[in-house]
């Protein structure tokens, strides 16, 4: 975490920083950005940058926390739904804005996978997410419940982590791909979730197909 002086900072001036950061990160890799460039960038000395955060690490700790943050407001909490067809509209519209929020800004697009990856274990705010959502899901008979509740959670997450890093390979192929929720791409995620939580990947109804 940043230390006292770097919160003391103006709200503006704490946001330049970090964007510097993430963009550097998002460009060279959470590995391999030059923590003496960012700083540089950023414009004040290693001696400053030393008052603000403890190192390399803790800048990147930082990065990824507001990353994760972006991402989990994009989704917003999981509102449980009422009926099937409700839950998926409702995890297709968490997707959606997801993938809007991945497509508009590129540099979370290449870090989410290491800022869900700091946080896929335990009680993380990430697997919270789909904790909710596999619990509402297994409520409805949508999820199957004939195995354990913590794997079907974290596959599920995990599920959602490959589809990020898909679309960032797609991305990083294409200058103008298509968004990452949408279309026959999206109906790939869909596919390996319907397969996942039924066990068989066709005992939903096909009616409900179109909203997915």
């Amino acid at each position: 975490m940043p230390l006292p002086r770097f919160e003391r900072l103006p709200a503006e001036r704490q946001e330049l920083i970090l964007a510097v950061a993430r963009r550097h990160f998002a460009e060279q890799g959470a590995e391999g950005a030059s923590y003496n460039k960012i700083i540089e960038a950023a414009g004040f000395s290693k001696t400053a940058a030393y008052h603000y955060f403890d190192g390399r690490e803790d800048l990147l700790s930082a990065v990824l926390d507001g990353v994760l943050r972006r991402l989990l407001g994009a989704l917003e909490p999981w509102p449980a739904a009422r009926d099937e067809v409700e839950f998926w509209s409702r995890l297709d519209a968490s997707a959606g804005a997801l993938a809007a929020h991945l497509q508009g800004h590129p540099d979370d697009l290449a870090l989410a996978d290491a800022a869900i990856g700091r946080t896929s274990e335990g009680d993380g705010p990430w697997l919270a997410w789909f904790d909710e959502l596999v619990s509402n899901g297994q409520a409805l008979g949508v999820i199957r419940t004939d195995v354990d509740h913590g794997l079907l959670v974290t596959v599920t997450a995990a599920v959602f982590r490959a589809a990020d890093a898909w679309a960032l390979a797609r991305m990083k192929a294409s200058p103008t791909p298509p968004a990452p929720a949408e279309g026959a791409e999206s109906a790939q995620v869909w596919a390996l979730l319907r397969g996942l939580w039924s066990g068989t990947g066709s005992s939903f109804d096909e009616g409900n197909t179109d909203a997915r």
